[in-house]
């Protein structure tokens, strides 16, 4: 869900190899850990309690001397995250009170960089965009796509790919590989998020091409999307791969048939740490994530999330995004 409004290759035949693949059964709610494993690449332990052993990193004085210098003085780094549970990118711990996922650990590693103590706070999705432009949080971590629409807004510094699955019950038979595919199903999609901007766009090529729209369902949060893909009352989720891979593994109730890029059809999409426009955290903050890229602290953050295939080799400061409508 965490990716916002408006969330390569034409069809979703190019799309991404499934990181997560559970060899266990564990709820990310109900034990201490989960294991995690990705095609060839061994297995990993996820661990769900609210004991983290974050991976931490030092501070390069060069790097946080780029901090403004409000920030520096006050010594911290105000985050934020979504609130919804969206493992592995963010979720509470097995005391359903403390905030983990890979969104949270990365930007603790930029905060260490940064030698600035992390300030983290979780809010509903859209409260991420008020609290920055607000002022009330300096960066946002949450899953959120690199679109130009948002540039007009916002700065990005890009840390990982983005990219989206369609998640059906078990045995549906369905394969998405483009908006034919979806026409005339009933699909979720969790509102002001960039996957849902795509999906209307589908709609209206379905449309356009003599086909039903898509019947696009919207739902107060994931279990009652999930009850409503087993009931058959939906015919598929639209979301974060990562999350509807560790749901796919773990519920062992759903399937994923089709993977999309959350740029669209022609890009690799990027999840970025999102700052309010000319800030002037945008280039100590991609410094930063180049530090922790460099340094080796960025993979051991990605396998300790089972997310070993969607690192990038390097932190960009505005990199194309999403496409604006009709562009």
């Amino acid at each position: 869900m965490s990716t916002g409004l408006a969330r390569r290759t034409a069809a979703l035949s190019v799309g991404v190899a499934v990181a997560l693949v559970l060899a266990g059964c564990a709820n990310p709610t109900d034990g201490g850990t989960t294991d995690v494993a990705a095609p060839g690449k061994g297995t990993t332990k996820i661990n769900n309690s609210p004991d983290q052993k974050r991976i931490i990193t030092d501070k390069v004085d060069s790097i946080a001397a780029e901090v403004p210098k409000e920030i520096r003085e006050r010594g911290t780094l105000k985050i934020v995250g979504s609130a919804e549970s969206e493992p592995p990118l963010g979720f509470y711990a097995t005391d359903n009170k403390t905030r983990i996922g890979v969104e949270i650990d990365l930007a603790y590693l930029v905060s260490n960089v940064l030698g600035l103590k992390p300030d983290y706070t979780a809010v509903s999705w859209e409260n991420i965009f008020v609290g920055l432009d607000s002022g009330k949080y300096d960066v946002g971590f949450s899953n959120i796509t690199d679109t130009e629409e948002r540039k007009e807004k916002y700065d990005f510094a890009s840390y990982r790919k983005d990219n989206l699955a369609f998640e059906a019950k078990q045995g549906s038979g369905l394969k998405v590989r483009g908006y034919k595919d979806v026409a005339g199903k009933k699909v979720a999609v969790d509102t002001g998020t960039n996957q849902e901007k795509i999906l209307v766009e589908w709609s209206e090529q379905a449309e356009k091409a003599g086909l039903e729209p898509v019947d696009i369902k919207y739902y107060k949060d994931q279990s009652d999307t999930y009850l409503a893909l087993d009931s058959g009352r939906l015919d598929l989720f639209l979301g974060p791969n990562p999350t509807a891979a560790y749901h796919v593994a773990s519920a062992g109730k759903t399937e994923i048939v089709g993977t999309y890029s959350g740029a669209g059809a022609s890009l690799q999409g990027l999840i970025a740490a999102t700052t309010k426009k000319d800030s002037g955290l945008n280039k100590p903050i991609a410094d930063a994530l180049n530090e922790i890229i460099d340094n080796g602290t960025y993979a051991k953050v990605l396998k300790r999330w089972g997310l070993f295939d969607e690192g990038v080799k390097k932190s960009q400061i505005n990199p194309p995004g999403l496409p604006k409508p009709n562009n």
